[in-house]
C-alpha cells in the first residue's frame, strides 16, 4: 500500500487525491493498472531474451556496443520522459517502472528493436550515402514499430490517454490510431538522429572542418526539428490565442515555432563564440542547458497568458511543484532540455551530414 501510494504521489495526482474523498480508491487503483498479468509478464521476459541475444549478435560485428547501446537508451528515454502524458502503459510489474507510467522494459525494447535495425542497416548498406541509409532506418521502422505497438495495445499495455483520443481521426489499425503512420516517422527521425550524432564522437569520425556554418539551412533544419517536436505533442498542450493567420497546421503557429528556433539559433551563436577547442560534451550540455534557459521565460509568459494550454492529463503528471525563477511546473522545465537535446542532435546530424558529404 506504501509503495502504491508513493507512485501515485510521484505523477502528481495526489493533488486531486487529497481532496477528494476516494484515496484509498485512487491508491488501490493505480496499484492494480501495476500488476502485471501472466501475458504481460511474458512479455517483460522476452522483451530482456531478445535485447540479450541481439547485443550478442551485434556484438560480433560491432564496435563499442554497449556504449552505442547506451546512447540509443538515453535517445528512447529522453523521448519516453517528455511524451508520457500521451499514453499509459499498465500491467507491466511493479518492477518495471521508473517514472509516472515511463517503463524500463519498454525503454529496452524499443532500444533493441532501432539499435538493431541500425546498426544492421549500416552493416548492409555500407557503401550508400548517409541519407538512404536513414530513409532505409526509418522506413524498416515504420513497419516493424506499427507491428509492436499492435502487439503492446492488444496486450493491454498500452492505451492512449483522452486528449490523444480526442485529437485523432478515430481511424484504426487493429486498435492503433492510424496517426502512428506519422507518429512513428517522428519518434524514430529524432531518435535516430540522436544516436547517429553521437555515433560521430563515438567513432571519432575524421569530420571536415566548416570554417562558416550555413545560417539559412540551420534555420531551416531548426524548424524541422521543432516542427517535427510540435506535431507529435500536439495533443497534450494547445497554442491558443495566437493570430489565426499563423497556425500552419491545427495549433501549430509558425510564431511560437519561430520562438523556439530563434532560442536555438542564439544559443548556437553563443556557445560557438565562446567556446571554441571546449570538449564537444561540454558544449552540447551548455548549449542546451542556455537554450532552455532563453526559451523558459517565453513559455512561462505564455502559459501564464493562456497562450499555452496544458491538456488535464499532462496537469496531472505534475507534483504541483513550480520552478520558483519561472513559475513554470518543475515537470515542464526539466522537460525542455530533454526534447531539445533530440532536437539539437537533429540538427547538428543533418549539418554534419551535408557538410561532409556523407
Amino acid at each position: 500500500m506504501i509503495h502504491a501510494f508513493m507512485m501515485v504521489a510521484s505523477c502528481g495526482d495526489y493533488l486531486q487525491v487529497l481532496q477528494e474523498d476516494g484515496l484509498v480508491k485512487a491508491v488501490a487503483q493505480r496499484a492494480s493498472e501495476r500488476v502485471a498479468t501472466w501475458p504481460i509478464l511474458a512479455f517483460d521476459i522476452f522483451v530482456l531474451i531478445a535485447a540479450v541475444s541481439t547485443f550478442l549478435f551485434l556484438n560480433r560485428f560491432t564496435k563499442r556496443l554497449w556504449l552505442r547501446a547506451v546512447v540509443m537508451m538515453t535517445g528512447v528515454f529522453l523521448f519516453e520522459l517528455f511524451t508520457s502524458p500521451m499514453w499509459h502503459n499498465e500491467h507491466l510489474g511493479r518492477f518495471a517502472y521508473v517514472y509516472c507510467d515511463v517503463s524500463w522494459v519498454l525503454t529496452v525494447g524499443w532500444t533493441t528493436l532501432i539499435l538493431g535495425v541500425v546498426v544492421s542497416v549500416d552493416r548492409w548498406f555500407s557503401h550508400d550515402r548517409e541519407p538512404k541509409r536513414f530513409a532505409i532506418y526509418v522506413g524498416i521502422l515504420l513497419a516493424v514499430v506499427t507491428v509492436a505497438e499492435i502487439v503492446v495495445v492488444a496486450l493491454g499495455i498500452r492505451k492512449y490517454s483522452p486528449e490523444v483520443l480526442q485529437a485523432v481521426s478515430g481511424i484504426s489499425m487493429m486498435g492503433v490510431p492510424i496517426e502512428i503512420l506519422y507518429y512513428v516517422p517522428v519518434f524514430t527521425t529524432l531518435v535516430i538522429a540522436f544516436y547517429k550524432y553521437w555515433s560521430f564522437v563515438i567513432d571519432s569520425a575524421a569530420l571536415v572542418p566548416v570554417r562558416k556554418r550555413k545560417w539559412l539551412r540551420a534555420v531551416v533544419l531548426a524548424f524541422i526539428g521543432v516542427f517535427f517536436f510540435e506535431l507529435l505533442v500536439e495533443p497534450v498542450v494547445q497554442n491558443d490565442k495566437f493570430p489565426a493567420w499563423s497556425y500552419v497546421y491545427r495549433d501549430i503557429s509558425f510564431l511560437y515555432t519561430g520562438i523556439r528556433v530563434l532560442a536555438i539559433a542564439i544559443g548556437a551563436v553563443m556557445v560557438g563564440k565562446f567556446m571554441i577547442g571546449m570538449p564537444l560534451p561540454l558544449r552540447f550540455v551548455v548549449g542546451v542547458l542556455l537554450i532552455s534557459a532563453l526559451y523558459l521565460p517565453f513559455e512561462s509568459w505564455f502559459v501564464a497568458n493562456g497562450y499555452r494550454v496544458y491538456g488535464e492529463t499532462a496537469v496531472m503528471n505534475q507534483t504541483g511543484f513550480k520552478s520558483p525563477i519561472t513559475g513554470l511546473p518543475v515537470e515542464i522545465v526539466f522537460a525542455t532540455p530533454c526534447y531539445l537535446s533530440l532536437i539539437v542532435c537533429f540538427i547538428r546530424y543533418w549539418e554534419i551530414v551535408f557538410d561532409n558529404r556523407l
